[in-house]
């Protein structure tokens, strides 16, 4: 029988969908399972998004430019300059997600064998990422007790290697939901250009602060023209996981020329989804107002709750709407399986991503998991009820 590739074999399972069978089998029992593994939030789609699609004058749905279309090029120039992002449409690159965008990023920066240096936890996906590109994760530890705060500069120093490329960040971040000081921001940008490497910025979830201000892009800190690479999507923002549209935006002339051609190598982004992203940037601020505010109220009833549960540390995150918890378990990955497999409460149960998926360094996040606050209130209230009764009966729990 032919072997698989060493590559193949290599890809990691991702913590937010392993346990899938698991829910379903749960389901299958009469199970209502809370699924609070996966950033797929409840939130309708901007109607001007969806009428775009609706009341489409095509009959064709041609490739579009590899570089994507034109007019939404401009359009989402626009958009990046009203959040104080200064670029032109020649300097994004529209990518089948966001995923592709980073993917391309590590392809035209770094060659196989060098070194990204990420804060840990990361989002998980990152991993499958560095394996396709033939790179390497170089991890700095973020810690719980300090509400994953971004490491000190010295920290990332020590890990800076002669095959170090480049620093990954993820603003505001997932799992932990961090959103980053401007002074952290102005620290790191003062690393990466004295030490002459790359800064990738996944700013997905940019809109999605609770303290009155958006997370600051890289794009807006001086001296990294040469240096910032965005990676951007409309998943989160409009709520438009199933779009796969997203963005690479960067000022570095010759990354965009080595990305574009890995965006021809593709062919296209989704035409028809295209339609649709462009569209949704005629979305009001309005929307964005009253999202952040349901976010907050969910995360304040996913956070207050957790934190009311004895033995269990919850830090309030700033962004994004994921939140990690630390349990008193043994193991992250087991009580996330038995929680599915052998237990319920009042008839639901809860999917929740164990945080070990999410950390390069073995051995840590065994007593975390992450939660995503993606559905509404009731939902919310529901989880931590079951989590606490869990957590009473839980044969591992310490």
């Amino acid at each position: 029988m032919p072997h698989i590739s060493a590559k193949g074999q290599a890809m990691p399972d991702s913590p937010i969908r392993k346990l899938a069978p698991f829910a379903n089998a749960a389901k299958a029992r009469g199970t209502h399972v809370i699924h609070l593994n996966i950033g797929q939030p409840d939130i309708a789609t901007p109607d001007v998004a969806l009428n775009a699609v609706r009341n489409l004058d095509r009959t064709v749905l041609e490739y579009s430019p590899s570089e994507g279309f034109a007019s939404y090029r401009e359009r989402l120039a626009e958009y990046y300059n009203s959040v104080d992002v200064a670029v032109t449409a020649e300097e994004i690159l529209v990518t089948t997600g966001g995923s592709e965008a980073l993917v391309f990023a590590f392809m035209s920066c770094l060659d196989p064998g060098d070194e990204v240096i990420i804060p840990e936890p990361f989002y998980a996906n990152y991993n499958g990422f560095a394996t396709l590109a033939g790179i390497k994760i170089v991890p700095v530890t973020a810690r719980i007790e300090e509400g994953f705060a971004l490491p000190p500069m010295e920290d990332f120093e020590r890990a800076i290697s002669s095959r170090t490329k480049a620093i990954l960040i993820c603003n505001p971040g997932n799992p932990t939901g961090t959103k980053y000081p401007d002074e952290a921001m102005e620290a790191l940008a003062q690393l990466v250009k004295s030490r002459d490497l790359f800064l990738f910025a996944d700013e997905v979830y940019r809109e999605f602060t609770y303290d009155g201000s958006n997370a600051r892009s890289v794009l807006t800190l001086p001296g990294l023209d040469d240096h910032a690479i965005v990676v951007d999507s409309v998943s989160k923002r409009y709520s438009m996981c199933g779009a796969r549209v997203g963005a690479l935006v960067t000022r570095n002339a010759a990354v965009r020329q080595a990305a574009m051609k890995f965006a021809m190598a593709r062919l296209s982004p989704p035409t028809l989804a295209q339609v649709a992203a462009e569209a949704a940037l005629d979305t009001p601020d309005t929307y964005f107002d009253d999202v952040r505010v349901s976010y907050r109220q969910r995360r304040d009833a996913l956070v207050g709750g957790l934190s009311s549960i004895e033995g269990v540390l919850c830090p309030s995150p700033g962004g994004a709407f994921y939140a990690v918890a630390k349990l008193p378990i043994d193991d992250a990955d087991a009580f996330c399986q038995w929680m599915l497999e052998s237990f319920d409460h009042e008839g639901s149960t809860v999917m929740m991503a164990p945080n070990t998926g999410f950390y390069a360094t073995p051995g840590l996040g065994k007593q975390e998991v992450r939660l995503a606050y993606v559905l509404e209130l009731e939902e919310i209230e529901k989880a931590v009820a079951c989590v606490r009764a869990g957590l009473v009966t839980y044969p591992g729990r310490k």
